[in-house]
């Protein structure tokens, strides 16, 4: 109740700079999360301006998602970030099939988003950026961009590394550069679908190894470059989507001695790396025979369109960037300078840390809402892989919580064989804030409780 913002310094309508002082104090901490803010009329007589100036900028916070109205009560800090509902089928109240991060308030999106671009405008001018850009990034990029990555991932060069319009088109190159039609590539029974469409475009056939609770099993791994002689294996060692295992270092080390004895070529997809930074990726130990693929969708966000690939040497990473270049021709390069202001100013690393928070604490949530039932996750993830009660089939229970109003994921997207167990994922980050994703999470938890003849119930 007694915040009062800061306005000398701020140009532009009185309104507006209410609005961006609010959105920076949330930043720095100064505000936090459900504290009550000045009434219209008590703000309006400390800042000495009209009345109607505070309606307009406490509106303007509103819809920008920076508080939230409770009648009879005030006007407050917004939870989280409430994102535009996404469209949906008729009927769905709560989609949960998309996996997406958190938009907390802390991490000021929208905020980081303005000033990015309109210190990118007085510094270049955004004319420099609707041209065409070298494909992969150019050197002074890529450096930026290693060097944010060198502190997690030792192995970063400006050398080997380029920038790609999201990971499903590195994957798409990757395949394209390393496999012809028909080659076999190795990958976890469950696995990323963008992977799976991917392979499927170029002909490429997928065969699933199998995994323990520890990640994909090294001897299994051996067995099957024995009898399908295979050109890649591709992983998802850290959070692994669906199934959020994040395999052990010993488990790491035991699968790059086979694939490196194998002559076999790792792609690594570290789309949740960020959120684990203490787990090496597996290409740090094999980095002659590795590609690296870090993107920021799943840290910061997926309309960005950036991830950064690392390469072998010069050679993979040359021939890499030809296949790019044939698929997208090049990065966004308002987005991806936008990036790496963030990474050199430190705006990518406080993003990420609010992002961060923000997962466990809906991880507890639904820690909180399915006590007693069967399911993996990791304590900072975006999504859990649930088991279903042996009552139901995921064929049923999705048809069932459908008409419930709730959208999940069922393993069928993820299976390589074709005969994936029964199990759903749910993606906890999509929520447009933490109230939502608890109503969710009852209509689930409703669900799976009820006897499966409720299925069949018209």
């Amino acid at each position: 109740m007694d915040w009062r913002p800061t306005l000398s310094d701020r140009r532009g309508p009185v309104y507006e700079s209410i609005v961006d002082a609010l959105a920076a104090d949330i930043a720095s901490g100064r505000l936090h999360r459900g504290e009550r803010l000045p009434t219209h009329r008590a703000l309006a007589s400390a800042l000495g301006v009209d009345l109607t100036t505070v309606t307009r900028a406490y509106g303007e916070a509103r819809r920008r998602g920076l508080t939230e109205a409770r009648v009879g009560q005030g006007t407050f800090v917004a939870e989280s970030r409430m994102r535009a509902p996404r469209s949906a089928a008729a009927g769905i109240e709560f989609d949960l099939s998309m996996n997406l991060p958190p938009e907390p308030i802390e991490a000021d999106l929208e905020g980081r988003l303005t000033r990015g671009l309109a210190a990118l405008r007085h510094d270049y001018g955004i004319s420099d950026f609707l041209s065409y850009q070298q494909s992969g990034g150019s050197e002074r990029d890529r450096g930026v961009a290693a060097d944010w990555l060198r502190r997690r991932v030792r192995i970063a060069t400006a050398a080997t590394l380029l920038i790609s319009p999201g990971t499903q088109v590195a994957l798409m190159s990757l395949l394209l550069t390393l496999t012809r039609p028909g080659d076999v590539v190795l990958t976890d029974r469950l696995t990323y679908p963008g992977f799976k469409a991917a392979a499927a475009a170029v002909g490429v056939r997928l065969v699933g190894v199998a995994a323990d609770d520890q990640g994909m099993d090294a001897a299994a791994l051996d067995e099957a470059c024995r009898h399908h002689v295979p050109k890649a294996v591709y992983l998802i060692p850290t959070l692994h989507n669906p199934t959020t295992v994040t395999v052990t270092q010993a488990r790491r080390e035991e699968l790059a001695a086979v694939i490196r004895r194998r002559n076999l070529v790792l792609i690594e997809d570290d789309a949740y790396g960020c959120l684990e930074p203490r787990a090496q990726p597996i290409a740090t130990l094999i980095p002659e025979r590795s590609y690296l693929a870090a993107s920021f969708s799943k840290c910061i966000a997926p309309g960005l369109r950036v991830s950064l690939v690392l390469a072998p040497d010069r050679t993979a990473a040359a021939a890499f960037a030809n296949a790019l270049r044939a698929v997208a021709q090049m990065p966004v390069p308002l987005t991806v300078a936008l990036v790496l202001r963030w990474l050199a100013d430190g705006s990518a690393d406080a993003i990420i840390a609010a992002i961060t928070a923000e997962a466990a604490a809906r991880q507890k949530l639904a820690a909180k809402a399915l006590l007693g039932q069967v399911y993996k996750a990791h304590p900072r993830g975006h999504h859990l892989w649930l088991t279903l009660p042996s009552a139901w089939n995921r064929t049923e229970f999705a048809a069932h919580i459908q008409r419930q109003g709730l959208a999940l994921v069922t393993s069928d997207s993820f299976s390589v064989d074709n005969a994936p167990e029964h199990a759903v994922r749910v993606a906890l980050g999509v929520a447009r804030g933490r109230a939502d994703l608890v109503s969710a999470l009852e209509v689930l938890t409703v669900a799976l409780n009820a006897p499966a003849s409720a299925s069949r119930i018209v």
